[in-house]
């Protein structure tokens, strides 16, 4: 009887819809601007309140936005890009290790259009000019 009981208050209630972990709010430059936008334009007594209430924002947040505002961060505001920042010195020399992989490409093809240049003036029977490639003497 007790077990008819719980199976029977069991059916009976509701399940309560829970999220299993929070999702932190994420606000654009846009909606954030606008909101300060409203907010400036309240006059009367309770009428940010009102505003908060409807829009489900903190006062809190409201600070940290016009903190934001007076610093300029919400003019032109893009999206950032989370974890750490790529090290200065790393870009750079991936940079570079590119450009010299492209040059050595550059100076192999370099190089074999002046064999195939050889070759063609020893086959029309001109002595080609002996070069040193390493550079001046």
């Amino acid at each position: 009887m007790v077990e008819d009981l719980k199976e029977k208050v069991l059916v009976e209630m509701p399940r309560t819809e829970v999220v299993a972990k929070a999702k932190r709010r994420q606000y654009t430059a846009e909606y954030k601007l606008r909101i300060l936008r409203e907010v400036d334009a309240c006059q009367g007594y309770g009428e940010i309140g009102a505003l908060l209430r409807r829009e489900g924002v903190y006062s809190s947040s409201l600070t940290n936005w016009r903190r934001q505002r007076e610093r300029g961060e919400l003019d032109g505001l893009s999206p950032q890009k989370r974890g750490p920042k790529p090290d200065p010195q790393a870009v750079e020399l991936a940079r570079l290790k590119r450009e010299v992989e492209h040059l050595r490409e550059r100076l192999r093809k370099a190089e074999m259009i002046i064999d195939v240049q050889k070759k063609v003036a020893q086959m029309l029977g001109e002595a080609p000019e002996e070069t040193d490639r390493d550079g001046p003497s």
